[in-house]
């Protein structure tokens, strides 16, 4: 049998980079400690990434990347079970690159390319969010006046953008390591679309609760599938 070809050194070092970053905290890890978590020179680390913020740009590159693609599926979304799945799954990613969230207004304060980029991003956010909204009043299952689709969605899109950081100050020690990932994003995904309760049909209204209940019961979360859309992303 063929051995597989070795990773590439770049993309292992974005890997572990990743890895780091988001146990420690961007400002908390060097690029000597990369390059020791490794097993490589700094100079070999320095061929390849010259400078950390060539690092944190090449990741944030892949997050934009990921997020782009996800945020493109938001035109169908048809009802609550399908927004929840496309909120988890939204969360899911953020979590994926946790440190741009942990360490956020730090990193905008010193990296230009980032703070232009997040912008966008949460233009992005912002529009792939009132794209739901829009689908779902089409599909009858969310009735929102125009003027409020505007505000709902920016509000929704501050809790799913900062949801990580409010769990961070609740519990600095631990809110972030990877065994509280479920019950974080569950939570997360749970409080933005409780934003949507004074919209939502009578029915789809207690689905939500439904799927609040089943999610954080004690038995823990169900095998999820979305009901009506299986090929939503």
């Amino acid at each position: 049998m063929a051995k597989k070809a070795p990773r590439r050194t770049a993309e292992r070092i974005l890997e572990v980079t990743l890895d780091l970053f988001n146990r420690f905290g961007e400002p908390n890890v060097s690029t000597t400690l990369i390059s020791a978590e490794l097993g490589i020179s700094p100079g070999n680390l320095y061929y390849h990434y010259p400078a950390k913020d060539e690092l944190i740009n090449s990741l944030f590159d892949r997050y934009e990347r990921a997020l782009s693609e996800l945020l493109n599926a938001s035109d169908s979304v048809r009802d609550v079970e399908d927004a929840w799945f496309f909120m988890h799954t939204l969360f899911e990613l953020i979590w994926q690159y946790r440190f741009l969230y942990r360490d956020l207004n730090d990193l905008l304060s010193k990296n230009r390319r980032l703070e232009t980029h997040f912008q966008w991003v949460l233009k992005n956010k912002t529009r792939s969010v009132k794209t739901m909204l829009d689908s779902m009043s089409r599909a009858n299952t969310v009735s929102i006046d125009s003027r409020e689709v505007e505000a709902t969605a920016t509000s929704m899109v501050v809790v799913l953008t900062y949801w990580l950081s409010f769990e961070y100050v609740r519990d600095p020690r631990h809110a972030l390591e990877p065994e509280n990932a479920q019950a974080a994003l569950l939570r997360g995904a749970h409080h933005v679309l409780n934003l949507l309760i004074p919209y939502l049909e009578q029915g789809q209204r207690m689905h939500l609760q439904a799927l609040v209940g089943a999610y954080t019961s004690p038995a823990g979360p169900p095998t999820y599938q979305p009901a009506n859309n299986k090929n939503l992303f």
